[in-house]
């Protein structure tokens, strides 16, 4: 694939011309047809890395060429120019692969800077690939050591190089991310790669329980100790010696808790409710909360000793939304789990449905995946799962083109992202980070956006 060579497609000579002029004076290598076979016919030879092509031509037009051009080579960059158009073909062009739209008539600067940042999304997809090929057999390896973790994706092979790190270690842990995105999974898998491995793993939802129960289950009583202790009882702490003891929701305990759990963290010791013995353990502690702990602490809600105490070694676990090509994956996994042991095979699932998944926000994250995986089983005929019915659980509704047919393709294109960026504010509770996570852009460049179509305030 040529970077440098440029393929021209354009019917109109005068056109063709101005734009192959422009090209060389950048320096590029353009090499220009009228019509789309003769391209084509020269594209299936070459294969150079951007093409550039009008919409409308005779025989072939450019959605039929931006087609075959990506069944031949997906990774070429096709930039499309027009004169006219509506949303629905600007979408369409998208879904079939097209980078770009220009719209005649354009200088030769505004080419210039679309082409340096096609060129520049090229080298970075280029130096993503070798980092892939360099990085598949420890991946794949990684992969096989979490059978119950499941992501090829960056963000979670960052989760199991840092397991593999921490596991040795005896520091604590401190677990944050939002429900439904794997905590506990992330507990034991350190667990089970720990020295400690083949000791307890023992767990406590700390956000069930009130103090009095919770102090309880944590430390154990006495016999009489309290209305129902009519025997001693020994606690998490003490069946989780030499292993590991993990906190779930650890972000819910009052503070006269903190200051009880502060006391075992610094000298490992305590007394069962009740009892005047005290104990001495061997606990690695594991705790895990979907709260923001640093804004519970200055709030005054959360220790700030405790704090400390717990995230010796933090480990933040990346949202479903923020790693979705692991969602086929997942699936994958979710579908061969559910109908394990029955008669009927997992149920497919087409490329238009998969599609909708992996746009879906999915606010309760993997969770809500396998849920929604089960509910598809029970609901669905027989055979492929309808893409309908999967819009129809996500709460979905298609988009309306309607709107804007009547519109320029440029102010149509600029309509339809701003109330694209309107809806997730909306679904965000105006929360702008939040509202970039759903579009899935970065916060700098929603605000960028916010700023282009005056609704920054």
């Amino acid at each position: 694939m040529e970077f440098n060579e440029i393929l021209v497609v354009e019917d109109n000579e005068t056109m063709r011309l101005g734009i192959v002029e422009s090209l060389k004076r950048d320096g590029y290598r353009p090499v220009a047809f009228g019509n789309g076979p003769e391209a084509l016919a020269y594209f299936e030879k070459r294969r150079p890395g951007i093409v550039i092509s009008d919409l409308k031509m005779e025989p072939m037009d450019g959605l039929r060429l931006l087609e075959e051009v990506k069944r031949i080579d997906e990774k070429t960059e096709v930039l499309l120019i027009s004169a006219y158009g509506s949303i629905e073909i600007a979408v369409k062009a998208m879904q079939l692969g097209a980078a770009d739209f220009l719209t005649k008539p354009f200088s030769p600067d505004e080419l210039r800077i679309r082409l340096r940042k096609l060129a520049e999304r090229m080298e970075q997809k280029r130096a993503l690939d070798f980092l892939k090929a360099e990085n598949i057999l420890l991946k794949d390896e990684l992969s096989a050591r979490y059978a119950d973790m499941i992501g090829i994706s960056r963000p979670m092979q960052h989760i199991f190089s840092l397991i593999e790190r921490i596991a040795g270690e005896n520091s604590t842990v401190l677990i944050e991310g939002e429900s439904g995105t794997g905590k506990e999974l992330v507990a034991r898998a350190i667990h089970q790669k720990s020295p400690r491995a083949e000791k307890p793993f023992i767990k406590v939802n700390c956000g069930a329980l009130n103090d009095n129960l919770l102090a309880s289950e944590l430390f154990g009583h006495e016999k009489g100790a309290f209305t129902g202790a009519i025997k001693q009882k020994k606690g998490r702490f003490e069946l989780a010696h030499q292993g590991t003891l993990f906190l779930d929701e650890i972000g819910d305990i009052s503070p006269g808790m903190q200051i009880q759990l502060l006391r075992v963290l610094q000298e490992q010791q305590f007394e069962r409710v009740g009892g005047e013995e005290t104990l001495s353990v061997d606990v690695r502690i594991i705790s895990a909360t979907n709260k923001n702990l640093q804004k519970l602490m200055s709030e005054g809600n959360f220790r700030e000793d405790l704090y400390y105490r717990l995230s010796v070694i933090p480990v933040k676990l990346p949202s479903l939304r923020e790693r979705k090509e692991d969602i086929p994956r997942l699936i994958e996994h979710f579908l061969k789990k559910l109908t394990r042991g029955k008669d009927d095979a997992a149920k497919r699932l087409s490329e238009e449905t998969l599609s909708l998944l992996q746009q879906y926000s999915w606010p309760g994250n993997i969770r809500e995946l396998e849920n929604l995986m089960e509910r598809l089983l029970v609901i669905s005929p027989a055979g492929e799962i309808d893409p309908q019915l999967v819009a129809r659980q996500l709460g979905n509704t298609p988009v309306n083109f309607e709107n804007y047919d009547n519109l320029p393709m440029e102010e149509a294109v600029y309509a339809f992202e701003k109330n694209l960026i309107l809806h997730a504010l909306k679904e965000a509770g105006g929360v702008k980070n939040r509202a970039a996570k759903l579009l899935g852009i970065g916060t700098s460049t929603l605000y960028y956006k916010l700023e282009k179509f005056g609704l920054l305030k």
